[in-house]
């Protein structure tokens, strides 16, 4: 998919193989989120899940930045209506949470900075690859801002008390190093292996057997926010050892060969 789409448009889609692409797709507004670019989302999060021939999903932005957010003039035509309206943050939580949730493993690319909700929605992925120019900050402290509850949910579980006040309270920008450091980013990489690391990471996900996967990975997120079901997860447990993914990745072992689910 060309990084230099020449007009502005909601997120493009991408299919290649076993890999989804999504990307967002404004970047002279440095791919900042309108409202129908939620609406969008949703409809592509749906439509991935529901093909079983993908088993992951890249995120990624066009241009020079991952995203700058959501849009702030939806924010501040709220802030000063006297009527009290649905939240547009409400909306993009309902993405971000959304995200986290899909059933198969999810990349976000960082293609450049990311900045404000977008730091969130990459943090609903999975795994989060940056370049090492990418850089971050979460401007609500600046902005008089409250976030929203899951939000920072994610922050805390996947990046501690600690580091998720930092980045919070203090609204300070970090860059590529630091956001490794602090467990923000999975791995970093210059410019030309940046999208070497993102395939291997890719082919990997996409190997892998999508049943097992999407099992473990609910299973984890519910760790994450204390609301393990554990009959459900101990069902799933139950059922690997009988299904067809293990009968294939046993032979594939004894075999020594890719097993291919």
């Amino acid at each position: 998919m060309s990084e230099t789409a020449e007009t502005a448009t909601v997120p493009l889609l991408e299919i290649k193989g076993a890999r989804a692409t999504i990307r967002l797709n404004r970047p002279k507004h440095l791919n900042r989120l309108q409202p129908d670019d939620l609406d969008v989302l949703l409809t592509l999060f749906d439509r991935i899940e529901a093909d079983p021939a993908l088993r992951v999903l890249v995120l990624t932005g066009t241009g020079r930045a991952f995203s700058a957010g959501y849009d702030l003039n939806s924010v501040a035509e709220r802030a000063t209506s006297a009527v009290e309206e649905k939240s547009a943050g409400s909306a993009f939580e309902g993405i971000a949470n959304r995200l986290e949730d899909l059933g198969i493993p999810t990349i976000c690319r960082l293609n450049g900075g990311v900045y404000g909700g977008s730091t969130d929605l990459a943090l609903a992925c999975d795994f989060r690859i940056g370049i090492d120019t990418c850089e971050m900050f979460m401007p609500a402290a600046r902005l008089g801002l409250h976030y929203y509850k899951s939000g920072i949910q994610r922050y805390v579980t996947r990046l501690g008390v600690d580091n998720a006040k930092k980045l919070f309270l203090t609204a300070q920008k970090i860059d590529a190093a630091e956001m490794l450091r602090i467990g923000y980013l999975t791995a970093v990489a210059p410019a030309e292996t940046f999208d070497a690391e993102v395939d291997k990471l890719a082919d990997i996900l996409a190997g892998n057997a999508p049943v097992a996967m999407h099992g473990m990975k609910r299973t984890i997120n519910e760790f994450a926010r204390g609301k393990l079901d554990e009959a459900a997860a101990d069902q799933r447990a139950r059922d690997s050892m009988r299904g067809a993914e293990i009968k294939e990745g046993i032979k594939a072992f004894a075999e020594k060969r890719p097993p291919r689910f």
